[in-house]
């Protein structure tokens, strides 16, 4: 049974609104902020990857006070422990027994910071969070808290000290958004924002206020689900995924879990531009964001020069797109 949409128009206002907050302590990645509401509404994970020092842990921050949501942040290391991040079992001198101790897991929005830079034990712990939305300690289920979502960050894979997430890890995301280095009039603004005494540590002092809640969030998940989707579109849908299959400059393609994951993300984009139904547009501006972690390149195409996104934006020019 469906969930009651008690005021679409005022819940997809108030997500408007979260940008501009996001905007008051995050200069010029308007599209960036764009895709993590797109996760929260598709009740997906999100990997930012950017170079250090591009705002991406301040981004998850104000976004998540702008939401009025719990957030707590990783600092992954190479000597993070999977424990460190699900909790553990403490024994208690006062009652002679084991108790379950949360760790930063048990929130809203998890701050991954640095993913790539802790081995893959710890990270394949945060897998069974990602994908079942509880975690198990000691033979038994915790539920985590409603929503959830990972908002992971990472470093290029050529910076040193890295370690490549598996294929396995990188499906259970929804999208891959890449933040670039700011414009210069962007860079600019935060220069002179800093020159004014800003202080991301202090979003308060900078005018974020908390513009939609937990109970927003809900009601905008449910008109997404209501967002109606035509067999013409779905059929476009499955053609990019099973094209990426045979791309010559590909050795791995996407994944049935892909097309599920690009309906879903196309169907909020739809919804937040103020739309009921999605088209083929909603489906190409998602394509690259949704798909580009989701295949291998071959070793061939990666000494010519030629990147993911590349491959997948002539596969978005050969694919024939629905009337």
């Amino acid at each position: 049974m469906s969930q009651q949409v008690q005021d679409p128009v005022r819940s997809r206002q108030a997500l408007l609104d979260v940008r501009r907050e996001v905007a008051k302590a995050v200069v010029g990645q308007d599209s960036t902020v764009t895709g993590l509401l797109i996760a929260l509404l598709a009740q997906g994970h999100v990997l930012l990857e950017g170079v250090p020092g591009v705002a991406k842990t301040l981004m998850v921050r104000t976004l998540s006070a702008a939401l009025s949501l719990d957030t707590k942040r990783v600092q992954f290391t190479p000597d993070l422990m999977p424990g460190d991040i699900t909790g553990s079992l403490v024994y208690d001198q006062n009652t002679a027994a084991f108790s379950f101790r949360e760790g930063p897991v048990f929130t809203n929005i998890l701050l991954a910071d640095e993913i790539n830079r802790t081995p893959p034990k710890t990270q394949a712990s945060l897998l069974e969070a990602m994908e079942e939305r509880q975690i198990s300690v000691d033979g038994i289920t915790r539920p985590l808290p409603e929503p959830f979502i990972v908002a992971a960050t990472q470093n290029p894979v050529e910076y040193e000290g890295t370690y490549p997430l598996p294929e396995a890890q990188l499906d259970r995301f929804l999208l891959k958004l890449t933040m670039e280095l700011p414009a210069r009039e962007d860079e600019i603004e935060i220069v002179r924002r800093h020159s004014g005494g800003f202080d991301p540590r202090n979003l308060r002092a900078a005018g974020v206020t908390a513009v939609a809640s937990a109970d927003d969030l809900a009601d905008a998940r449910a008109a997404v689900a209501e967002v109606t989707v035509s067999p013409e579109v779905i059929g476009y849908i499955v053609d990019i995924v099973r094209a990426t299959r045979s791309a010559p400059s590909f050795q791995l393609g996407v994944s049935p879990r892909g097309a599920t994951a690009l309906l879903n993300t196309s169907r909020a984009w739809a919804w937040l531009s103020g739309r009921d139904f999605v088209s083929p547009d909603d489906v190409k501006v998602l394509t690259l964001p949704c798909l580009r972690h989701r295949v291998g390149l071959r070793p061939e195409a990666q000494m010519d020069g030629v990147g993911a996104d590349d491959v997948l934006q002539s596969i978005l020019a050969t694919v024939p797109v629905p009337r």
